[in-house]
Formats: C-alpha cells, structure tokens, sequence
C-alpha cells in the first residue's frame, strides 16, 4: 500500500469516500463521479505534491495523477471499499445530472476505460506482427505469424463481448448478462446462417436491402456480422438493463438469481438480432460514411482542426467522444483516418517541453521537463501539459501549432490506423495496412518529426520561455539574467536574508495547522501566526507575485528571490472576500512593512473560521530555514531566517 496515504487525503478532500458513486482510471486520472462535487476541495487536491491537477468535464471530477495512476487507484479503491460499489450503477433508477452531451461523454469514458489497456496492447502486437511481415522477418504462413494475429485479433474480434460487461455495469445491469449479450452477437454459427440463399430480401433497392435466411416465430431475422461492431451491443445492454430491472421488481426473490437473466436473455436477444442489431448497423455504417464523407472533403483541413485541438480535448476528456467513432470505422470499413490525424499531436508537445528544457533558467522546470518528455514519448503527454506547457501558456499553443500541421501532413499522405494500438511511438504499427510500409506510412513518420521540430524550434525562439506572464516569472528571470556581479550580491544578501513578521499576534509551528496541504510542508516550509490584529504587511520588499480574487491568500517576491505565500485562516476562501479589504493589487511593488491587505478578525472568527495563518516559503527547497522562537511577535520582528 504504497500510495495508502495519498488515498486517503485524497478521498478526504474529495467530501469523503460516502460522497463517492463511482471511482474509474484511464491512464493517467483518477475519474470520480461525485454525489455533491461542491463538497470537494480542488484547491487542497491540486496542491497535493504527488497529484498534477484537477478537471471536471463529462460528469466527472478527474484528478490526474500521471504514469502510476493504476497503483493509486487501487489504494482509493482498497481505501474506500469501492469494490462493489464501482459494480452499481444507476439502479436506484435515477438519472444522471448534467448536459446530454456530458452524459454521453461520461457514458463512453466508462464504457471504454475500463479495456482501454488491453485493446492498446492487443492492437500493439497487431500493429508490430504487421510490421515483421513487412520487413520480411516472418511469411503469413508462420506459426509464429498467426499465433501472434490470433492474439492480437481476440479483443477487437470478440469486442461485444468485452464491450457488453462494462455497458451492462454502466446501465446497472448484471455484466454477466452483458457477457451473454455480446457473445450471442460474436456466436459463430450467426455467419453459417447467413450462407446460402435466403428465403427472401427485404428493403429490396433500397440501401437497407437484406436478404432473410432464418425467422424467429415466423419474424423475419436480417442477420449481420457483429464482430467488432460497437453501437450494437451498447444499445442492446442498455435496453438489457432496463429489462432486467423490471424483472427484479417482479419476480420474486426466491427464484430471482436465475429467472431474472432466464428471462432478460430471452427477451432482449431475439429482440436484438431482430430490431436493435439491424438498425445500430445501419446506424454506425451511416456514421462511418459521414465520417469519411467530411474527411474526404479535405483530409489536409480535418487533419489541421483535429490535431491542433486534440489536446484541448484531451485536457477536458472530449476526446472520448472520437473513440467509438473510431472503433466503428475499424469494424466497418477495416481502417480509420480520424484517430491518426492526432499522432502529431504528442511529439508537439514533447518538442515544446524540450524547447522550454534548452531555454529555461529556472532549474525546477528544467528537473520537471525531462520526466515528462519521456513520458511524451509513450504517449502520456499529461504531465507535460499540466506541468510545463499549459501554465507558461506559449509553448502549449506552440505545440497546437505544430500538432495542427501534423494532422494536416497526416490528412495530405492519407494515412489511416489499421488497428487500435498503443500511443506515441507505439502507435506507428498501427498505420502499416494491406500494403505494407507505403508513403502513408513514411508520412506519418515525417508527420511526426516536423511537429516535433516545430515545437522544439518555434518555443525556444518564440515560447517566451524566461518572459513569463505573472510577475513571479519576472521576478525569477530578471533575477537570473541580471549582471554576475548583482548576482553575488544578491546571493550574499540572501545567505542572511530574514523574513519579518506580517502580523500582530501569536506563534505556531506549521504542523499545527489543519490542513493536511500546509501542516506537511507540501507547500513549502515555514511557521504559522494566529493574528491578533487584522493588518497583513509586508514581511519584505519585492514584488505582489499573487493576490486571490477573494484577498485571503497573498504570495509575495522578495527581491532577493525568496517566494512567499501567506494564507490568512483556513477555508476563509468560503467567505469570497467578505471581510478583506485589500490596499495592494497583483504585480504591484511593496516594501517591507507596507500594508497589503486588512482584515475583520471578529467577523471571520463569528462566521466560523480558523485564524491560524500559515506563512510559508514555498521554494524553501533552495534553503535552510530558522523560525523565531518567540511565541508572540509584531509587525517587523525577525520570523523566519532564509539561508541559501
């Protein structure tokens, strides 16, 4: 239980594990679906050392945790006790809240989540057999070729099977059920049945003409080809499960374990070879055409919308959206250029991250870039956005750019995925089709290297890089491009550089402060005050790196480089700035023991609210620290001794 610790401040920021309906994981986030998401503490959450940030979107309050995200949430789920729970869905039969569009959004994400690894991994020993056929390292006739096909196709083949468990547990049905469904959709005697001359054709002249081979009680029965079909049995188990639940509400408890699924299968599946499987097949063949109808409109143009926008949609969780689209062009026309238009999209990002790691002067962001390049790599660009690109803003649109002229190389060179296979390198498999490796081919790998110059060039020229946008990055960058000589002396002025008392009031080490963010340093280390008189000053001259809208909390830049971050009371963020006047705004100059910020002590402690004030150095990693031992202090005593 590594992460048993992390689990749980998470599930206690999170409202507690009874606010908890459900817990999943994609690859790099937890997804929690919330009974009441204004009871969770994002702030508190984001400032957790080992989580990267927090996102709603779809339904979903997402904490993105990066690579070992499966270790984590097995801590939440052996934490919480959520593995019955994570199996109950809507059973209670209400409906989920939100927009339609987050609902399908969050519908998809839980029905795909769950097999996303393992579709990944079968698709990558496909995409790599594939590769050893081209190269000549095996023939289609090898054993060792179609083992590795036989293992490669199982998922995607028997896909209703796997598909109908985690629906049916979406929908609050039985998954085994779901697992019935599906493989009476894949059960091989449906294409025998559909050889030879059929009885009839129906919708004959039409684009639904389908000949009839067998009835169902003298119902006529379109059979079709469900293998690797998507919408068909994701409609079927949600109809199931509606089925199902009507059944347990009449049949009685003594004979419920079996005549329950006895009748549920009964009905739902001649009515799915009879009704829903016809129509979701026509259905999805709609789709796919109107799919490849707008790509085939201008490949170059869908590919320069869908790669400069993937990782918007990925930072919101839309891109869920595309998957099944994807999927349903796989199994319909056997290769899909909507996903492939996005493979540009991580290299991007990577070449921004090394872009910002070659310019950067500030050595924290250059420790950080080089965990998430590597990650990029692989696919896994969250960490590079959330940690490096997203909050100096350039290089992140930089790598849009760059994203967008690869999807647009990508759409010129009509490279398509043959199979779902792995991310970022993993995923070059994926495009070798019939015709082994082609231009398409070769062309997303050009796809590749041009996005990722582009973001690597165009950031290290353009990125602004050491000219970040909040006066902290100012304060950083003039600090380090200033003349050798300010340089040793500010860093003899630092060596001593003493950090005075912004309060009136009493003593506290940090720990005993309650809130789990500050008490363990996390943020930073320092001391804690407990005002007794409501003026905020400033413990040193610099610059108002940071004052929230709700004037609790102001970070202050001390002119030799000490950060600082003094968070007046806990939770007083609550009482959106009621009670807080402040005479200073962000980015402003300040010197020590100016007024920045004053404060009602009676009316925030009446409305309930803690005063002990945690004031901490949150780069503090660059020094060693010496609090005051004096138990009570004023305005301008010594509080905290910074040694470099």
């Amino acid at each position: 239980m590594k992460y048993e610790q992390l689990a749980k401040r998470i599930l206690e920021k999170v409202g507690g594990k009874e606010n908890v309906k459900s817990v999943v994981h994609c690859i790099t986030r937890l997804r929690f679906k919330l009974k009441d998401e204004s009871k969770a503490q994002t702030e508190a959450i984001k400032n957790m050392d080992e989580v990267v940030t927090v996102m709603k979107s779809g339904g979903q309050y997402q904490v993105v945790i990066g690579n070992h995200v499966p270790d984590v949430y097995k801590a939440v789920v052996t934490v919480g006790g959520f593995a019955d729970q994570s199996q109950q869905s809507d059973e209670d039969g209400n409906e989920e809240k939100g927009s339609v569009f987050s609902r399908f959004i969050d519908i998809i994400a839980s029905i795909f989540t769950p097999i996303l690894g393992v579709l990944a991994a079968t698709g990558m020993i496909k995409g790599f057999n594939a590769l050893f056929l081209s190269v000549g390292w095996l023939e289609a006739t090898d054993g060792t070729y179609q083992i590795l096909n036989i293992v490669g196709d199982s998922l995607f083949h028997f896909l209703p099977i796997f598909l109908g468990y985690t629906a049916m547990k979406k929908f609050g049905g039985s998954p085994f059920i779901g697992i019935a469904i599906g493989a009476s959709l894949v059960y091989p005697a449906v294409d025998t049945l559909m050889t030879g001359d059929p009885l009839y054709v129906l919708f004959a002249g039409t684009m639904f003409e389908s000949p009839v081979h067998v009835t169902f009680f003298g119902i006529p029965v379109i059979l079709m080809s469900y293998a690797s079909s998507v919408i068909p049995v994701i409609l079927a188990t949600y109809f199931g499960a509606k089925i199902e639940n009507g059944f347990k509400k009449v049949i009685p408890d003594v004979v419920k374990t079996f005549l329950v699924p006895f009748f549920t299968l009964l009905v739902l599946v001649p009515l799915t070879f009879i009704i829903i499987g016809p129509i979701s097949t026509w259905a999805a063949q709609i789709i796919g055409q109107a799919t490849v109808f707008v790509y085939d409109l201008s490949p170059i143009i869908a590919g320069l919308f869908i790669g400069s926008f993937w990782q918007v949609l990925v930072i919101f969780g839309l891109h869920w959206g595309l998957v099944p689209v994807a999927i349903n062009n796989l199994s319909t026309f056997g290769a899909d250029p909507v996903l492939t238009m996005m493979f540009a999209a991580s290299f991007a990002q990577i070449g921004a991250v090394l872009g910002v790691y070659l310019k950067t002067t500030n050595k924290k962001l250059k420790s950080l870039s080089i965990p998430a390049f590597i990650s990029g790599i692989f696919g896994v660009t969250e960490p590079a956005i959330y940690g490096i690109t997203l909050p100096k803003k350039k290089p992140f649109i930089i790598s849009c750019i760059g994203a967008g002229i690869g999807g647009a190389l990508i759409g010129f060179f009509g490279t398509k995925t043959y199979m779902i296979g792995g991310l970022g390198i993993f995923m070059i498999p994926s495009f070798i089709g019939p015709n082994g490796l082609d231009m398409t081919v070769w062309g997303a790998l050009i796809a590749m290297v041009v996005a990722f110059v582009l973001g690597v060039v165009l950031t290290y020229l353009f990125g602004g890089v050491n000219k970040g946008e909040t006066p902290l990055e100012k304060a950083e960058v003039a600090a380090t491009e200033a003349p050798i000589e300010a340089r040793v002396t500010n860093a003899a002025e630092v060596k001593g550089e003493v950090i005075s008392s912004p309060f009136v009031g009493q003593v506290l080490p940090l720990s005993n402060i309650k809130d789990e963010a500050f008490a363990t340093g996390a943020l930073g280390k320092g001391v804690a005050v407990v005002p007794t008189e409501g003026k905020l000053v400033a413990p040193v001259s610099g610059t108002v790196s940071a004052l929230f809208p709700t004037k609790h909390a102001v970070g202050i830049t001390s002119d030799n480089g000490a950060e600082l971050l003094i968070h007046v009371g806990m939770d007083t963020v609550q009482l959106q700035g009621k009670f807080f006047e402040a005479h200073i705004q962000q980015g402003d100059r300040v010197e020590k023991g100016q007024l920045m910020v004053e404060f009602d002590i009676k009316g925030i402690q009446e409305a309930g609210f803690e005063l002990a004030t945690p004031v901490v150095v949150t780069n503090s990693d660059q020094y060693n620290l010496m609090t005051t031992e004096e138990k009570e202090v004023k305005h301008g005593d010594s509080l905290i001794t910074l040694i470099k």
